[in-house]
Formats: C-alpha cells, sequence, structure tokens
C-alpha cells in the first residue's frame, strides 16, 4: 500500500509530499492544474522511461520516492526483496528515483541502488497504473493470452510451454543446418579449421597488442630515451648541483636552524619528507636508467608479431576499434573466441551424422511433450476463459451495462498435416476478448467498441477481476471516466468504492459523484509564486470538500444550488466525511 509520495521538482511541482489511506484515494481539481503530473510522477517511480525533460526549469535534478507498505501475505515481493538482501522494515520499503539533467537516473530502495528492470520489477508487483490512454493496449489480441493466463493460474504453465517452443525451434534449426549438403560441410569444416590452427600457433595473450605497440614505441625511440633518461639521471643524483645533492644540504642547514628556532619544525619536517622522496624518486630513476638496454632485432620482432597479431584482428574480429570489440572484450580474448566457436561448429558438422540422429529424437520427444502441454493448456484456458467472461459480464452488469455480453474466445489454432495440435510459442490457442455491447449484436472484437464509456467501463471490470487473482495492493486509474457521465458514472464510482473495500484505489477524477465517493479526497492546485508557476495539492474535508465537489458539479463552488447538489451527494455517498 502507498502510504506517501514526496516530488521534488518534477515538472511543474517544487516540492509536495502526499499521503495516501486504504481504500478510494481521489485526486480532483482544475484542468492542468497539475493531476497527470502527479500520476506521471508515480510513473516515472514505477520504473517508467523518462529523459531529463521532466525536471523542473532551473533544477538540476527531479527526486521521486514512496514510503510503500508491505502487507505479509504478499511474499512474492518479501522474497524478492530477500534475494536481494533487501528488507521490509517495520514492514515498508523506501523506493527513490531522481533523474538529473544529464539525462542520468538512479534508483534506490531501502538505499541500496537498483537498475531499471529491476525497480519495474518489484514495483510491478506492487502497483497497476492504467490510465485513459491505456485502453489501446486493453485492444491488442497479444495481451488478452497474457489475462487470460494470469486470471487462470496458467503463467507459469504457459512459461515453461514457450521455454519447450523455442528449444525446439533451436534444434530443428540445426537439423536444417545439419542436412547441408556434404560438400558445403566439408568446405565449410576446412575453413574453419585453418582459422583454428592459425590463431593457435599465433597463441595470442589477452592485453598482448597493447603491450606491443608500447615496447616498439620504446624501441623504436631507444636512442633519444636513453639520452633523455640520463639526462634526468644527472639532474637528480650527478654532481654537486644535483636535485638530491642541494637537497641533501637544504636539509642539513634547516636542521640546524630548527635545533634554534622551534618555529621552523613544521619546514624542516616537510623538507625531510621531500629529502626522503627525492632519494625515492633518485633511486627508481637510476634502476630505470641502468636497465635500459637495446636488442638488436628485437623491434623486429616485435613488429612482425604486431603484424601478425594484426592480421589475425582484421581477420576474424571485424568492426573492433580501440583494442576492443562490439562486446567489450579486448581484440585477442574476441580472437580466442572466434577459435572456440570454430572449434565447437567443427565438432557440431564433423559428427553431423550423429547428431542429427540425436537431433531427432529430442525434436520427436519435445514434439510430444509440447503436444501433451498445449492441450492441458487449451482445457485450462477454456475453463478460464469461462469463468472470466462470467465474472466481468456480472461486474458490467452492476456497472450500467445489463444487456452487455462480454466473451473470451480461447480457439484452437487447428491441426497439421498429420493430425497434431498447430502450436505458437505461448500454446495452440488464438486467445481474443469479445463484447456485445447491446442486445442482438454480435459479439465483435474490442476495438470495434464505438463508445469510449463502454470500453472505460470494461477495462474497470477486466483490471477488476484480474486484481483479484494475485496480490497487486494498489490500482491507480488516471481518468478512466472519461467519457461517461450519468447513471454510468455513479454505477463507476459505486464499483470503486466497492473494490476500494479490499484494495488502495488511486483515482484521478473530474466527476463530482466519484470524488463524494472518496475515503481521502485530494485537490490538486496550480499557483503562482514569485512569478512561477507551481503545482500542490491540498486534503479536503468538512467545508472545503463540500465547495470542491460544487465546483466539479457547476464550476462554481459558491452557488446555492451546488452546493445544495454535493450536499446532497456526500450525504448519499460520504459516509459522513
Amino acid at each position: 500500500m502507498l502510504e506517501e509520495l514526496s516530488i521534488r521538482n518534477y515538472a511543474l511541482v517544487d516540492s509536495l509530499s502526499i499521503s495516501f489511506e486504504d481504500g478510494l484515494n481521489i485526486l480532483t481539481g482544475e484542468t492542468g492544474a497539475g493531476k497527470s503530473i502527479i500520476v506521471g510522477s508515480l510513473g516515472f517511480l514505477l520504473g517508467g522511461k523518462a529523459g531529463a525533460d521532466v525536471i523542473r526549469t532551473g533544477s538540476d535534478e527531479a527526486s521521486v520516492s514512496a514510503l510503500i507498505r508491505i502487507g505479509a501475505e504478499n511474499r512474492d515481493v518479501l522474497d524478492w526483496l530477500a534475494a536481494r538482501d533487501m528488507d521490509a522494515e517495520d514492514g515498508t520499503v523506501v523506493v527513490r528515483r531522481n533523474m538529473k539533467t544529464s539525462g542520468r537516473s538512479s534508483i534506490y530502495v531501502q538505499n541500496l541502488p537498483l537498475v531499471r528492470g529491476d525497480l519495474a520489477e518489484l514495483m510491478g508487483m506492487l502497483f497497476d497504473l492504467h490510465g485513459q490512454h491505456d485502453h489501446e493496449s486493453l485492444m491488442r489480441k497479444d495481451t488478452h493470452r497474457r489475462c487470460l493466463d494470469r486470471f487462470a493460474g496458467l503463467e507459469e504453465d504457459a512459461a515453461a510451454f514457450n521455454g519447450l517452443f523455442l528449444s525446439l525451434a533451436e534444434k530443428k534449426k540445426a537439423l536444417d543446418t545439419s542436412l547441408d549438403s556434404q560438400r558445403n560441410r566439408e568446405e565449410r569444416i576446412e575453413l574453419l579449421s585453418y582459422a583454428a590452427d592459425e590463431i593457435t600457433k599465433a597463441a595470442p595473450r589477452p592485453g598482448e597488442i597493447r603491450e606491443l605497440e608500447a615496447e616498439a614505441q620504446r624501441l623504436s625511440s631507444f636512442e633519444k630515451l636513453s639520452r633523455e633518461a640520463g639526462a634526468a639521471a644527472a639532474f637528480f643524483f650527478d654532481g654537486e648541483t644535483s636535485v638530491l645533492t642541494l637537497a641533501r644540504k637544504a636539509r642539513s642547514s634547516l636542521d640546524a636552524a630548527a635545533s634554534m628556532d622551534e618555529a621552523l619544525g613544521g619546514i624542516c619536517k616537510r623538507m625531510e619528507d621531500l629529502y626522503y622522496e627525492a632519494e625515492d624518486l633518485c633511486e627508481e630513476l637510476r634502476s630505470y636508467r641502468d636497465g635500459l638496454s637495446y636488442e638488436p632485432g628485437r623491434l623486429e620482432e616485435v613488429e612482425d608479431r604486431l603484424g601478425l597479431l594484426y592480421r589475425l584482428k582484421k581477420k576474424y574480429v571485424p568492426g573492433s576499434s580501440g583494442g576492443r570489440d562490439g562486446t567489450g572484450r579486448s581484440d585477442e580474448d574476441a580472437i580466442l573466441v572466434y577459435r572456440a566457436e570454430a572449434e565447437q561448429e567443427i565438432e557440431i558438422l564433423s559428427q553431423s551424422e550423429e547428431n542429427r540422429e540425436k537431433l531427432k529424437a529430442e525434436i520427436a520427444g519435445l514434439e510430444k511433450e509440447i503436444a501433451q502441454r498445449a492441450a492441458a493448456l487449451s482445457e485450462g484456458r477454456k475453463a478460464g476463459a469461462e469463468k472470466l467472461g462470467g465474472e466481468i459480464n456480472a461486474i458490467l452488469r452492476r456497472l450500467g451495462m445489463p444487456k452487455a455480453r462480454f466473451a473470451v474466445n480461447a480457439a484452437s489454432k487447428g491441426k497439421g498435416p498429420g493430425g497434431n495440435l498447430i502450436c505458437g510459442p505461448w500454446g495452440a490457442d488464438d486467445v481474443e476478448f469479445l463484447i456485445s455491447a447491446n442486445s442482438g449484436e454480435p459479439l465483435k472484437e474490442l476495438a470495434r467498441i464505438a463508445s469510449g464509456g463502454e470500453l472505460s467501463r470494461v477495462m474497470l471490470a477486466v483490471k477488476t477481476v484480474l486484481a483479484q487473482s494475485d496480490t497487486i495492493e494498489t490500482l491507480v486509474f488516471d481518468e478512466i471516466d472519461a467519457g461517461i457521465g450519468g447513471e454510468v458514472a455513479l454505477a463507476v464510482g459505486e464499483y470503486l468504492e466497492k473494490i476500494g473495500s479490499w484494495k488502495q484505489i488511486f483515482c484521478v477524477t473530474h466527476l463530482a459523484s466519484i470524488a463524494a465517493r472518496a475515503d481521502n479526497h485530494i485537490r490538486v492546485e496550480k499557483k503562482d509564486t514569485a512569478g512561477r508557476t507551481q503545482t500542490t495539492v491540498r486534503p479536503l474535508s468538512g467545508r472545503a470538500r463540500r465547495e470542491e465537489i460544487a465546483r466539479m458539479l457547476a464550476g462554481d463552488s459558491a452557488g446555492g444550488a451546488a452546493l445544495a447538489h454535493a450536499d446532497d451527494l456526500l450525504s448519499k455517498y460520504g459516509k459522513g466525511r
């Protein structure tokens, strides 16, 4: 459950904190006040994509954080946290996401960093956010199968089937490859063998190219390098005017002076440190100078070796640059990877006949298992489809669509020439949501519903039924009342209040009949302060809430008729709030 949402420097928000309660939390306000900004900030915290444009003008960083209470029954979330060495302290977690002007985002859960994919995974187990523009996802057939599997408890079975299906596809592809002509296989083996032998003989070491390039540079400049190193050595420790000799004399003089004036103690200590550092430098420089040697012919050896490695790199690491291939590996590692892959392919091609028989047996076994699993999935989906359709129809009747008929069609893809079920990556079924909005009309695809209000109610029904089948505690609805009014609005409000008795609801609405049912009513306002526009929030109760309901009804919070109507709504639906 979302207990508190804090937003700083996000869009028009300077800084605000919103507290939420169990049940139905309603956000209202004038158009453009910033209600969608608040929902957008929550979407940002749920792991949505975002750029630096979300940062309030004049600020360097936007930040959104939330205090979330985790129910003890939500084992999926608790296990997820435990697997990452996180703990829901006192049953709560703090989630924070920042966005800098550079476009870089940082994410923390319980002050431990996370990547955006992990954040979306965690928050997806806690929140279900649905906005008015999300109707499009409800109309896409690819979401219908996922919805049905989720409702029917078949998600794990479908995922297991998908893994088998992908494995079968890979093995069939491998079999097709192995069935190439013998001549092509021999040519390929010869080519790969030559490459593997060439790399093996060369035996490149990771980092070798950079080492050799540095050595070639040193050898080609040896005469100048030796001369300059010798000159530096002379300056440091050869002769009466060398750095070390002068430092020794300066130290001796300072020691004598410090014995007469304690004020020189600090300088004397620093001089002592400088002297010892100079001694260390001299020792290292002497060792370097004395170790310089020139081997005739070594430069030629290095250049020959580099030439060989450059040729291997050009042949087997196409597109590499800066000593790295496209994956971030060193060029030498990439060459060795090519050899390993070549040797693996040689083994496969050399044992093609044996592999073919083995692959055929594995494919036959997978096909049999896939057929069995597909049949079991189909049976489960048909039962789930009937139940899902029935529950959604029951809700639609309560949402003012008594004549509507919703159906989940889980049709078989058919059978192939051999009589086996035709399967796709997720089974042998084509799942689609269908609806007839009025009596006597045939079932049609959801996409063909003309009324946005009808689609809003279908969406609410589907979301509600699916929410009952998981442990998600908070449902977020952003203006799902768009395009509806009258009795339909009353029905939607009634049902939002109903599901608010067992879920936390976060709803943005323009309808007074829905707002009157709020357990926690928050008004979003836009103000100009010191020449800057800011979005603020204000919890409403008593007179302020009455006036907000009146404004929503008639655009006038002081009109007698509007206030009387507001009093009527609050007396019917407000539960004394």
